[in-house]
């Protein structure tokens, strides 16, 4: 695994420097350290570390809040830490998005593989966002092609592969996308 860039975030001081050391033993680097919920979250927008891991229980707000706050904004893997076993944390945490889940304390050999996993997970996780954006994409752009040439059979008494041939050398010849062709026949449809 290549080294990292990490923030952590824990508001006891003795298992931040715990996890720090055990961090820069597996050879990745703290680039920033926290004690609660709002400098943790300036740290991960200044500093865009590869992986973040925060305590759940610190204050203001809390390692779930702040989890779900840095997904929607800089999306990027978080581990989090617990010294508590309830099912409501790991359902909150589930819902933020939070990569990987530790109790503590945190033991060295618990901590590669979850490093692993969560950047593993996290991956995964913006392919899959990646697909569906360019699905939704995709279909938007076939619903558009697919008006434009109900419009051009319209009004030019085309069948539909001719209308559709029309767009495409039209989109060739003008080196633009069908999408780009498919709105200008509608725009210039809705202004006649």
């Amino acid at each position: 695994m290549k080294p990292l860039r990490i923030v952590i975030a824990d508001d006891e001081s003795l298992h931040s420097m715990s996890l720090r050391e055990q961090l820069e033993t597996l050879g990745h680097r703290v680039v920033g350290e926290a004690g609660d919920g709002e400098t943790t979250l300036q740290l991960l927008r200044d500093l865009h570390p590869d992986l973040a891991i925060l305590d759940i229980k610190m204050p203001d707000p809390d390692g779930i809040q702040v989890a779900e706050r840095i997904m929607q904004e800089q999306p990027l893997p978080i581990i989090l830490l617990t010294a508590y076993s309830e099912g409501s944390l790991a359902e909150r945490a589930a819902e933020a998005h939070v990569a990987a889940y530790l109790m503590k304390p945190v033991l060295s050999q618990d901590l590669m593989p979850a490093i692993a996993l969560a950047t593993s997970r996290f991956n995964e996780f913006q392919l899959l966002n990646k697909e569906v954006h360019d699905l939704r994409d995709a279909l938007e752009t076939r619903k558009l092609i697919e008006r434009a040439k109900g419009i051009l059979m319209r009004r030019l008494n085309l069948n539909e592969e001719e209308a559709f041939r029309r767009m495409q050398r039209r989109s060739q010849n003008e080196n633009k996308k069908m999408s780009e062709i498919a709105n200008a026949i509608i725009t210039a449809d809705g202004m006649l």
